[in-house]
């Protein structure tokens, strides 16, 4: 379980992943050493799963995204495992969630524009294995994105 001191090592790392561990342990008024072996049991525990680096896919010229409910074929014994490994392999596809219901499959699909999303959609997503009825939600606005946790 969590004590007070992790949750605030964690508050200040969603608050600035960049800041360096000195600077960190300053600010947790412990010693750099503390603070490496309390990040090294977040690390075990498997709760810290590392840095990574948030691209702003707009920033790129990706203008348009799209979310596709997918249902599949489930007549067909290998029906999740062949549609996800082959949505895997598109790179346009940014995110792959699955659900128990009507709707199997979600998939989030970012484009430069109409034309680029019409040919991925034509070329790619309708090619995938054991689709049994997709459904395309355009995105017209993010209201809420937050990665951080309530610490």
């Amino acid at each position: 379980m969590l004590d007070d001191l992790d949750r605030r090592i964690l508050r200040y790392m969603q608050d600035d992943p960049t800041q360096s561990l000195p600077d960190l342990a300053d600010r947790l008024t412990i010693t750099v050493s503390r603070l490496t072996r309390r990040l090294d049991k977040l690390r075990e525990a498997g709760i810290l799963r590392g840095q990574r680096a948030v691209i702003d896919w707009q920033a790129l010229g990706y203008a348009v995204e799209v979310s596709l409910r997918v249902t599949l074929d489930k007549t067909q014994s290998r029906a999740f495992d062949d549609f996800i490994e082959a949505a895997r392999d598109i790179a346009e596809v940014t995110e792959i969630q699955t659900f128990l219901g009507r709707v199997d499959v979600r998939l989030s699909v970012i484009a430069k524009d109409m034309r680029h999303y019409q040919e991925v959609y034509r070329r790619r997503i309708l090619t995938l294995p054991h689709i049994a009825d997709i459904e395309s939600l355009m995105h017209v606005a993010r209201i809420k994105s937050d990665e951080s946790l309530p610490l």
